[in-house]
Formats: structure tokens, C-alpha cells, sequence
């Protein structure tokens, strides 16, 4: 099939909520992809944080396939030996308690927020459910989730929004204080680099600010872990970077290699505020995303494995500072955000994709999230591409 009859038949049969760029892609392998008319191009996007092994990766393809052909889905009635295997892993790994796991990040993130508002109502009554996010968050795209996202552009059309979110600003201890000064707050949740809003780090400062306050006024500090989380960021985790202990941290995307996979970790504070009937999901801890999420946590998370991310993100930081038009680098590990000098970030993707290049934009940001296994060639091969682009 023709990449002219493919966008004809998107455009007839699926909704238009998408703003795709213009290709076709149809196989891949490692951090290259190929479209339909053959065309390669090294990916910088790892599908939005998602393929952290790259594509068709032989140890994920082996996992998923063979748990295809054993059993593809029992429904959470059951036990299941997948299910404990990787959620016992996450405990390992991070400290936590307790897992529950889901499809998504936006449910994960939904989880979260449930839990937050059961453990004070369970302690204290009605009346404190209110959640504090951050100016230029993002937490997903269900009615909640927008909800709980502190970027004006998103709440609009679905009215009304789930009730009970303020936003503070991003590094400003003053607003925070401000904003949790209020006897109706129950939690705060944040991101610790905030991809959507700009690939963002919080500073560590701010951060220890938020754990004080959380612990000072019995809140629950929550973490979105969903694009930071699975050694994105150089640690199997981002808040193990900023050296706190979250109550409640949530994860997705890269979880899973490719299949959704969502997952929620509690510590013994919040491990066992939800119980029997007040939460479920019918594909969460599907046997073949969790054999996929098994090879996942295998591989990433080794010592050496986390030295090489920072290796590359260093390296990846190293080259970038040498491009034209290149005014601002931010992100941590394989996170990375990149301001240029002229505020033209789409314009430069689409011209990137044009040359073989797949990268990603968040608001003025050109943000990069490539897999975590990326070869050296292919880093530089990508980024000849986006010097002759940004420096055209």
C-alpha cells in the first residue's frame, strides 16, 4: 500500500485527533525505522519515551512472543506468576511496598489520585481532597488526568473537570507553601522533569521543599514517573536522583518496551489504602505486557546499564552544545530538551523527519527521548541530521 493511500484512508475512517508528521512507518530495528517506501530514519523519540529497548529488541520479541503462544490474558480474577514476578522486581529496585498494575500511564496517574484522596478520608473524614500539581504539568488525557494537568490549553471542551487540583509554580517554594496552606489539600503530585511542559527538571532544592511540607502536614508526595521512570533519566527512577522517598510513585511507557503496561508502587504508608472492590482493571498486568515488562526491568536496571544512559546523555549534551541555533540544553539523562534560538521547534522536526530524522517537540522545546540502547553511530548519525537542519 502507498503512503498516499494510507493518509487517505486515515483521513476516512479515524478521527482526526492526531497531528501527524508526514510518513508512513512500517518496521524497525534498534533506533532506526523504516517507512513504507523504504526510507530509514534514526528515531530520537523511542515512540515518546516507549520503545527504551529500541525496536524489535531480539531479547523483548523472544519474551513477548513466546508468552503470546503460552497465554495472552487471564483477567485479574486468577493469580498470576507474571504479575508477582515484575511487581516483586519494582519493589526490588525502588523500596517500595506494594504495586498495583494497570494499562497506562493515565491510569497509573488516576490510581494515585484515588489513593490520595482514600487515605485522607480514611484518616481524616470528608472534606481534604484536594490535590496540588504543578504549573505546566502533565498527567495524562482522561477527564481526571486534564484535570490534574496545570497547562491552561487543556481545559477546555470536556466541561466539567473533575473538581479538587491547584496549580503552584514549578521551583517556587512561596507559591507551594501558598498552595498547601489549606486544611482541603490531601497530597501533592509532580513531575520531577516535566517533558510535555518543556523537559523541565525541578530543582533539587524545591523538591526537598515538597517532601518537608508533605511530611510536616501529613500529605502524600506523589511522583508521575510515567516518562521519567525506567532509567530514563539515569536512575531506575528520577526521584532516586533527588535522594527523596515518595509515598506513591506512578509508571508507564517505557515499562512495558512497546505493549501497555501501567504500574502504581505505595510505600507501607499507602500500600494498603485500596482494597478489595474499590479498584480494578480488566487488561492491567496482562500476561504478555508483564512478560514484557520482566525483560525490561532485567536489562535497564544493572548498575552498568544506568552508568551507560548518563554516558550518552553526556555525550548527547556534549555534541548538541556545538550546533547552530541551539540556545538552551535541559532534561537529565536521556531526557533532553532543546531551545533554540528562534522559536521554531515544529518547523524543525517536520524538516528533520523530511531528512531521515524522527524527534519529538514539547511547547518551544525540541525534546529528544531516544532508546536507551542507542549505538553511538546512531547518535551521531541523527545528530549530522539535525545540525544541517537547524544550522540551514
Amino acid at each position: 500500500m502507498s503512503f498516499e493511500q494510507i493518509k487517505n484512508d486515515e483521513q476516512q475512517y479515524m478521527m482526526h485527533t492526531y497531528g501527524r508528521f508526514n510518513t508512513a512507518l512500517v518496521s524497525g530495528k534498534g533506533a532506526v525505522a523504516k517507512d513504507v517506501d523504504g526510507k530509514e530514519y534514526i528515531d530520537f523519540t523511542s515512540g515518546i519515551g516507549v520503545n527504551c529497548l529500541g525496536y524489535c529488541d531480539d531479547g523483548w520479541v523472544k519474551a513477548v512472543t513466546e508468552q503470546a503462544a503460552t497465554l495472552q490474558h487471564i483477567s485479574n480474577l486468577y493469580y498470576s506468576p507474571l504479575q508477582t514476578e515484575v511487581s516483586k522486581k519494582l519493589i526490588e529496585l525502588t523500596g517500595f511496598d506494594k504495586v498495583f498494575l494497570c494499562n497506562s500511564g493515565a491510569e497509573a496517574n488516576e490510581c494515585a489520585i484515588k489513593i490520595a484522596r482514600k487515605y485522607s478520608y480514611d484518616k481524616y473524614g470528608e472534606g481534604r481532597q484536594k490535590i496540588v500539581t504543578l504549573v505546566n504539568s502533565f498527567h495524562g488525557r482522561t477527564v481526571t488526568t486534564l484535570a490534574a494537568t496545570g497547562q491552561d490549553v487543556f481545559h477546555n471542551f470536556f466541561f466539567p473537570f473533575t473538581e479538587g487540583f491547584e496549580y503552584a509554580e514549578a521551583n517556587h517554594i512561596k507559591d507551594l507553601v501558598r498552595k498547601t496552606d489549606d486544611d482541603s489539600v490531601c497530597a501533592v503530585f509532580v513531575e520531577l522533569v516535566q517533558g510535555e511542559g518543556g523537559v523541565m527538571p525541578l530543582t533539587k532544592e524545591f523538591v526537598n521543599a515538597v517532601a518537608e511540607i508533605c511530611k510536616e502536614k501529613d500529605l502524600l508526595f506523589m511522583v508521575d514517573e510515567v516518562q521519567t521512570g525506567v532509567s530514563r533519566t539515569g536512575a531506575v527512577y528520577c526521584y532516586q536522583n533527588y535522594g527523596v522517598s515518595p509515598d506513591v510513585i506512578t509508571s508507564a511507557k517505557g515499562l512495558g518496551g512497546g505493549v501497555p503496561i501501567g504500574a502504581c508502587l505505595c510505600n507501607e504508608k499507602t500500600a494498603n489504602v485500596l482494597t478489595a472492590g474499590t479498584h480494578g482493571t480488566t487488561f492491567g498486568g496482562n500476561p504478555i505486557a508483564c512478560a514484557a515488562a520482566k525483560e525490561i526491568l532485567s536489562r535497564v536496571t544493572t548498575p552498568e546499564f544506568l552508568a551507560d544512559v548518563n554516558r550518552k546523555g553526556d555525550y548527547f549534551r556534549k555534541e548538541l552544545a556545538k550546533i547552530g541555533n541551539v540556545k538552551k540544553i535541559t532534561g537529565m539523562g536521556l531526557m533532553i530538551g532543546i531551545e533554540t534560538e528562534k522559536d521554531n521547534a515544529k518547523e524543525i522536526a517536520q524538516k528533520c523527519v523530511e531528512n531521515g530524522l524522527l524527534v519529538l517537540t514539547a511547547k518551544n522545546m525540541l525534546r529528544l527521548l531516544p532508546p536507551l540502547t542507542i549505538t553511538y553511530d546512531e547518535i551521531d548519525k541523527g545528530l549530522a541530521v539535525l545540525k544541517n537542519v537547524m544550522e540551514a
